[in-house]
């Protein structure tokens, strides 16, 4: 896993400009809202979840059924993304790798302590940890972007 990697920046290019892999760790530490990405019944499919960063790794909780069944185990895609009113920029990040639920005692523990509720009601007992093999992101300077006065 390349939580570190190096400082790479592409040119600009229209306004878009790639970030670092800490920059890409840093949004990924702010944000409230995820999209995990699956592959369910040989087609994609994504669903918004809540999640919270955890020593390198991507940890979200579910109940079991289709996002469950179609991420446990297998790659998956991680996105978040956000706007900057200051500046009229959006920014997304996106984590690719595996998806595995957590299982050992110590870990199934160490997770239960994590800040990370469940938006809806009902059982969510299976917890996740994305742990990605790339992370990578950019910002895009919106052309007549709103921006904050």
């Amino acid at each position: 896993m390349d939580t570190h990697g190096f400082e790479e920046r592409a040119a600009s290019s229209g306004g878009t400009r790639s970030l670092s892999t800490a920059e890409s760790w840093d949004l990924l530490r702010q944000a409230v809202v995820g999209r995990l990405a699956v592959i369910h019944d040989g087609a994609p499919d994504i669903f918004p979840v809540n999640y919270t960063v955890d020593h390198g790794t991507i940890v979200l909780r579910t109940a079991g059924g289709t996002k469950y069944e179609a991420a446990r185990n297998q790659s998956v895609a991680f996105e978040v993304d956000g706007y900057d009113l200051e500046v009229a920029e959006a920014w997304s990040v996106v984590a690719r790798g595996r998806a595995v639920e957590v299982r050992d005692v110590d870990d199934l523990i160490a997770v239960m302590g994590l800040p990370l509720m469940p938006w809806a009601e009902g059982s969510k007992p299976h917890f996740m940890r994305l742990e990605p093999e790339t992370v990578t992101g950019r910002r895009i300077q919106v052309s007549g972007g709103v921006r904050r006065p």
